[in-house]
C-alpha cells in the first residue's frame, strides 16, 4: 500500500475555503427534511455523496462490494472534487443523497444545523461509542445527539530521517521535543551543515505546513483545553500559550545553522514546495523534516545518494516517527478525517450508515488491494494494513493514550485561517512574532 496523495490529504484546505460560506448558507435552511434521497421503503439503492474521485473512489466502492452482495443492498457512490461548496445548495435546495461524506467537522456541523441531518440509529450510535475515542465521537455529536460516523481518517507530524544515518551520528529517536532540537544541535556540530529542511510553497495556500506544525506543538505543549479554545477563537494567538508555541518551532525553523537543509537559508523555506523536501531526504541533504504520512508516496520518484529508489521502513532508507511531545507524558496527534452522516431514516440508508461504523467496514477498507485509506476504529486489526508507516498511524490512532485533533487552520474560519498561512509565511521571512501573531489574530474581527 501507499500514503494518499498530497491533493487528496489537503483536500480538507479546499473543504475548510468553504466551511464559513457553507455555514451561512446552510444557517438559513432551518426547517428539518427527512431527506429527498433515492432510497424509498422499497428500495435496495442507497446513494452516497462525497469529495473522493478517482482511486479513492474505486477503493471506496471496493471496501463495501462484497458486503453489497450479501445485505443485497446497492449503494451508488458519487464523487465531487467541489463537494464542500456544492453540499451546502444541495442541502438548500433539498437534492439530498441518502448519505453524505463530510471532510471537516466543521462542515458536517454546519449541516446538521440545517435541521436535514438525521440522527443516527441506535444500532449505529452504539457502533460509534465502541469502535472511536470520545475525541472522535464529538465531532458527529451536537447538543447531546449523534449525528454521523467517523470514516477514515489521517495522521500529521512525523518526523521523516534516515535510520543508517541517525546510527552513524550516535542519535536515538527522541523522546521529547527538547530532545528533537537537541539532536538536530548534535547532528549540526557533527556535519557542520543544517540537518533540518522544511518547505511552505503550496502556491495560494502557502503556509498550511507551517500551520500544521505549529498547530502540533500547540496541542502537545498547551493540552486539548487550550487548543479548543484557540481553535474557537477564545485564546489568542497572542495569548502566551500560543506564542511560547511560536517560540518553540521557532528553535528549529528560524536557527541559520539547522535550517533549510539542501535548499539554503531560512528564508528558502517559503520558496521550497512543501514535497520536494522528500528528494533531500532520500539522498541525505536533509536529515529530518516534518510532514504528514502522505510524504511517503513522494520518496518512490527519488533517488539515494546511491542512485536507487529508497524503501520506506524502520530497517530501510526512510523512515519517520510522530512528532515528540513539548509535555512528558502526553500523546497528542493532529490529523484529519471524514464523516458520514444521513439525510433521512429509510431502512436500507440506516443499514449502511451501521456498516460504515463497523470495524468489519474499517477492516475491508484498510485492505482495498493498494489501498490508501486508514481508520482511528479501534475494531480494526493493525497487522492486516500491510504498509509499516500506515500500521503505525493506525495504532496510534487506536491507543487510549492519544489526545486527537484536527488540524487548527482546517477548522478556523476562512478568514483566520488564510491570514493564518499568511502570517506562518511573514513570520518565516523575519516579521516579528508578535506581529506576526496580532496580524492573525485580527483576522478574528472579520469571521464574527
Amino acid at each position: 500500500m501507499v500514503s494518499r496523495s498530497p491533493s487528496s490529504t489537503r483536500r480538507i484546505v479546499a473543504a475548510v475555503a468553504v466551511t464559513a460560506t457553507g455555514m451561512l448558507v446552510l444557517a438559513g435552511c432551518t426547517t428539518a427534511n427527512p431527506g429527498s434521497g433515492s432510497t424509498s421503503g422499497a428500495s435496495k439503492t442507497v446513494t452516497i455523496y462525497g469529495p473522493d474521485t478517482g482511486t479513492e473512489a474505486t477503493e471506496l466502492n471496493a471496501s463495501w462490494a462484497a458486503w453489497e452482495k450479501t445485505n443485497g443492498i446497492t449503494i451508488k457512490y458519487t464523487g465531487d472534487g467541489n463537494f464542500t461548496t456544492n453540499i451546502a445548495t444541495k442541502i438548500q435546495g433539498n437534492d439530498l443523497p441518502d448519505i453524505g461524506m463530510f471532510p471537516q467537522p466543521g462542515l458536517l456541523d454546519a449541516a446538521i444545523q440545517s435541521g436535514k441531518v438525521q440522527k443516527v440509529a441506535s444500532d449505529t450510535e452504539a457502533n460509534v461509542k465502541k469502535n472511536f475515542s470520545k475525541d472522535w465521537q464529538g465531532y458527529v455529536t451536537s447538543k447531546g445527539a449523534m449525528y454521523g460516523t467517523p470514516l477514515d481518517a489521517s495522521v500529521k507530524g512525523y518526523i521523516w530521517y534516515m535510520p543508517a544515518d541517525f546510527k552513524k551520528w550516535g542519535i536515538d529517536v527522541p523522546k521529547s521535543y527538547a530532545d528533537l532540537v537537541s539532536d538536530i544541535g548534535k547532528i549540526q556540530s557533527t556535519t557542520s551543515a543544517a540537518p533540518f529542511c522544511a518547505g511552505f510553497n503550496s502556491g495560494t495556500a502557502s503556509g498550511w505546513p507551517g500551520a500544521d506544525f505549529l498547530a502540533e506543538v500547540v496541542l502537545s505543549s498547551a493540552g486539548p483545553t487550550t487548543y479548543d479554545s484557540w481553535v474557537a477563537g477564545k485564546t489568542k494567538f497572542t495569548d502566551p500559550a500560543i506564542d511560547k508555541a511560536f517560540t518553540l518551532l521557532g528553535q528549529i525553523l528560524q536557527n541559520p545553522k539547522y535550517v533549510n537543509a539542501g535548499f539554503g537559508d531560512v528564508a528558502s523555506i517559503n520558496s521550497t514546495a512543501f514535497a520536494d523536501v522528500a528528494a533531500k531526504v532520500a539522498d541525505g541533504s536533509c536529515a529530518m523534516t516534518n510532514q504528514a504520512t502522505f510524504l511517503e508516496a513522494n520518496f518512490s520518484t527519488t533517488k539515494t545518494a546511491a542512485g536507487a529508489t529508497p524503501k520506506v521502513g524502520s530497517d530501510g532508507d526512510v523512515w519517520a516517527f510522530p512528532l515528540p511531545s513539548v509535555t512528558s507524558g502526553s500523546n497528542a496527534v493532529v490529523g484529519g478525517g471524514d464523516f458520514a452522516a444521513a439525510f433521512n431514516n429509510n431502512a436500507a440508508t440506516q443499514k449502511v450508515m451501521a456498516y460504515l461504523s463497523s470495524a468489519d467496514w474499517a477492516n475491508s477498507l484498510i485492505t482495498v488491494k493498494d489501498g490508501s485509506f486508514i481508520s482511528a476504529n479501534k475494531g480494526v486489526t493493525a497487522s492486516k494494513e500491510t504498509d509499516p508507516l500506515l500500521q503505525t498511524a493506525i495504532k496510534t490512532l487506536q491507543s487510549s493514550d492519544t489526545t486527537f485533533r484536527f488540524g487548527a487552520d482546517d477548522a478556523m474560519p476562512t478568514v483566520v485561517e488564510n491570514a493564518f498561512w499568511k502570517g506562518i509565511v511573514d513570520w518565516t521571512n523575519g516579521m516579528p512574532q508578535a506581529q506576526a501573531e496580532a496580524e492573525i489574530q485580527a483576522a478574528w474581527a472579520n469571521a464574527k
